[in-house]
């Protein structure tokens, strides 16, 4: 049985008419780039993530930059983050000339740990605690960082947090959304999201009047009016085709959301049966709302043996992330070692993420199992 580790084929079966009579529309009023799907989509985005404003950019990453870009962060800067992330974290803080810090993770949530951000400051010197300007937490895999007491550090130092909630929108800490915790949240619309475009796009969510009015500017070269700069920019702008394409989809992401934790719930339990609860660990829940952009299992041993076994047995799988930041070769420049993060270097040498979209089958999920139970017994 064939068990891909996305769909989304069938995803798009639900909704190709829809998608198709929008589209139609925007090629019939040739009004491509922002305009009133992509300022229709901001309110909805804004609404959905408990925010008073988002501003629609052309990508996840753009949506970092941008935000970096409005806090005005640079070089001389530094700038605190997980090493166990997507590249474009920590890229995007270098992209503004700034330096990032690292700062290792929880081993169960595989989150930005609070207690390690504490010790990276309390370790720093005057000088260089001058130069530590925001934190950037990354909900990974679909569940929020403990950000209360990321809250506090960063209004205590008096830093600035920029979410990365690529893999979150719809996670829940306490009763508050994903991306509107901290100063900007930032998304991701790539297709492989639970909430995807048709190419690249994203959003930047703020409470603030000013910040939006700045990321506006930003977006578009620094002007406001046309041709008028008053600061600069870059083409962060998001397309038409891109904004009507997640405004529909965002109508279902609830539901898509219900189909991802049934299918934990439903993993969780034939795991159990499996008698595979000594030989993985299975992500754990601490808060409000997990919306499962990922599934991902820890593995005691022969993970990459596994992954090749269930490859073998048409099975998809993905290692996120094979190499934790500190130790990949452009950042080779920050000194950081082996062994300075170990948390992240075990993640990345023992995690697996597994099929978990909302289409997914019982019978599909039922096969990954025993072919899982089949490797080690």
């Amino acid at each position: 049985m064939k068990v891909p580790l996305l769909d989304l084929k069938c995803q798009y079966a639900t909704i190709k008419e829809e998608i198709l009579r929008v589209t139609e529309e925007i090629f019939e009023s040739q009004y491509f780039i922002l305009g009133p799907w992509v300022e229709s989509l901001e309110k909805d985005i804004a609404g959905y993530c408990s925010s008073r404003h988002a501003v629609g950019v052309s990508s996840g990453t753009d949506a970092l930059l941008i935000s970096l870009m409005a806090a005005d962060i640079g070089p001389g800067d530094t700038v605190i983050t997980s090493p166990y992330t997507f590249f474009a974290t920590a890229g995007s803080i270098v992209r503004t000339g700034a330096r990032p810090v690292f700062a290792d993770i929880d081993p169960e949530t595989y989150n930005i740990s609070p207690e390690n951000i504490e010790r990276v400051i309390g370790a720093m010197t005057g000088e260089e605690k001058a130069c530590l300007k925001a934190i950037i937490p990354v909900h990974l895999y679909g569940q929020c960082v403990d950000m209360e007491p990321i809250l506090e550090i960063a209004e205590k130092h008096n830093l600035f947090v920029i979410e990365d909630a690529a893999q979150a929108i719809g996670a829940e800490y306490g009763k508050r959304r994903a991306g509107s915790m901290g100063h900007f949240g930032c998304f991701s619309f790539f297709p492989s999201k639970n909430l995807g475009a048709f190419g690249d796009g994203g959003v930047v969510t703020t409470n603030s009047d000013e910040w939006y009015e700045k990321l506006r500017k930003l977006r578009a070269h620094g002007s406001h009016p046309k041709y008028y700069h008053q600061i600069i920019g870059g083409n962060f702008r998001l397309d038409a085709i891109q904004a009507a394409v997640v405004s529909i989809k965002l109508k279902y992401l609830d539901q898509w959301t219900r189909g991802r934790q049934e299918n934990a719930d439903k993993y969780r339990m034939l795991f159990s049966e499996a008698g595979l609860d000594a030989t993985t660990n299975l992500p754990i829940e601490k808060e409000n709302r997990h919306i499962y952009n990922q599934f991902v299992i820890r593995l005691a041993e022969k993970r990459d043996a596994l992954r090749l076994f269930l490859q073998n047995e048409k099975i998809g799988t993905e290692v996120y992330y094979p190499v934790p930041l500190h130790l990949q070769q452009c950042f080779s420049y920050l000194n950081y070692q082996e062994g300075d993060f170990p948390v992240s270097e075990y993640a990345a040498h023992h995690t697996l993420a597994l099929p978990i979209y909302p289409e997914l089958t019982d019978d599909q999920q039922r096969h990954v199992v025993e072919k899982i139970k089949a490797f080690y017994y």
